[in-house]
């Protein structure tokens, strides 16, 4: 036991303490020098800002976008045909929306089956539903020809507020021939000082493409509407 004892004491004072590894320096942060410099990092983030600003591209591989920009602007040779960049493009964005409309059409219909349920719902022939909040005053209904005056209030089936001139505080006029399918088929069946709130799927509403930043291809929306008037 001494011996294995003594030859491991040899053993280390052969050793020679392990050097701690030495602290990475951090890389300088850039600075802008001069103008050159200040205007490339605004065209950097005017870019950005862009891809931020549409969800469909914001989640792209950012090296190859870089790699991309600096091919064109160096004059090297591309990873694909510049004539092919558009083909490219509308196939991805085809797909992603091809995912968004099945995913947002079934919520809808889900959602739909069950609002039918509840009471004081009914559902139309062609596939609307709506709920009185309040009667109206007259009798008076609008036609597709009338101008009308009224104050609407736009979820999705999730609560968003996707527009509403309730929360504005101004009514809005407009000819009810020049609105979505849904709003043509609710409003004619309203009269003057009513409110109602009606449920469009989206064939009765933008169908298989995006409205605004918040109406997602192939969504369901809801309305509360409230008929003011019928200006002609």
């Amino acid at each position: 036991m001494a011996i294995s004892l003594f030859a491991v004491a040899q053993v280390a004072a052969q050793q020679k303490p392990v050097a701690k590894p030495k602290p990475v320096a951090k890389p300088a942060a850039p600075v802008l020098k001069n103008l050159n410099d200040s205007a490339a990092y605004a065209l950097g983030l005017s870019i950005g800002q862009s891809l931020q600003q549409q969800p469909k591209l914001s989640t792209l591989n950012i090296s190859l976008v870089q790699r991309a920009i600096a091919d064109v602007l160096q004059k090297k040779p591309t990873l694909c045909a510049p004539e092919s960049v558009n083909d490219i493009m509308e196939t991805y964005m085809n797909k992603d929306n091809a995912v968004k409309i099945k995913a947002n059409k079934a919520a809808g219909a889900a959602f739909l089956a069950n609002n039918a349920k509840r009471q004081g719902v009914i559902t139309m022939p062609e596939g609307w539903q709506y709920e009185v909040i309040k009667k109206g005053t007259d009798t008076t209904k609008p036609s597709l020809e009338s101008t009308i005056r009224c104050h609407y209030h736009g979820t999705l089936i999730d609560g968003t507020v996707f527009d509403s001139s309730v929360d504005r505080g101004e009514p809005i006029s407009f000819p009810l021939g020049n609105v979505i399918r849904g709003w043509q088929l609710a409003l004619q069946q309203m009269t003057v000082g009513s409110k109602w709130k009606i449920y469009l799927p989206s064939d009765l509403a933008y169908g298989d493409r995006a409205a605004g930043e918040k109406i997602g291809p192939g969504a369901t929306l809801i309305f509360e509407v409230e008929l003011l008037g019928i200006e002609k």
